[in-house]
């Protein structure tokens, strides 16, 4: 995808209802002005709703050098572009204990491994499906604003419910099944 932009998935948005393209956020009309203040905030949503592969990162945090007030040992302060925690340790079938407050991931453990979903503004790194779920997502929320027609919004969102949904199975057969891990409980139910 890499010729994908903002502007691009924005513009293909506008075309789906039937309007002009743009060619930048940086003309200054009523239509550049709503989509350049909508497409931010609806990327991040997006972002957030599944641990896409595409937005996937892994980093290594050190603790801050101020300690929790009480409960837990360290705290770590979560990376700027963090949009989504998909796992904290080093084991993916066994993670660490913690928890996330504000912008802190409390843990007792004096390193933390961050898998996480970032906030990838770069859409030339998006797949095909992420892309048009993105843009699906933006004729949502411009459908009322240009059209005026709330049926048309309504049926905008469930169209966007449902790529939503088979985009995220889409992506999630891309890695293996989580296991749960060798616990004796559960190989008993399982007999």
């Amino acid at each position: 995808m890499s010729g994908t932009s903002a502007v691009s998935i924005c513009s293909n948005a506008l075309l789906l209802l039937g309007d002009s393209p743009i060619d930048s956020f940086d003309v200054d009309n009523n239509r550049t002005r709503l989509v350049a203040n909508l497409y931010e905030q609806k990327r991040d949503m997006v972002l957030r709703l599944h641990p896409w592969n595409c937005a996937t990162k892994r980093v290594i945090l050190s603790p801050d050098t101020a300690e929790p007030e009480f409960g837990w040992l360290y705290q770590f302060t979560l990376p700027d572009d963090w949009a989504r925690t998909v796992s904290v340790g080093e084991d993916e079938t066994a993670p660490d204990d913690y928890a996330i407050e504000g912008r802190k991931i409390l843990m007792d453990t004096n390193v933390c491994y961050l898998r996480y979903i970032w906030k990838n503004n770069v859409e030339s790194t998006w797949d095909a499906i992420l892309v048009d779920a993105m843009t699906k997502v933006m004729v949502a929320a411009l459908t009322y604003p240009i059209t005026k027609s709330t049926s048309k919004q309504a049926n905008e969102e469930e169209i966007v419910k449902a790529i939503l949904k088979q985009a995220r199975a889409v992506d999630g057969q891309e890695n293996p099944p989580e296991t749960l891990g060798d616990f004796p409980l559960l190989a008993n139910r399982m007999r």
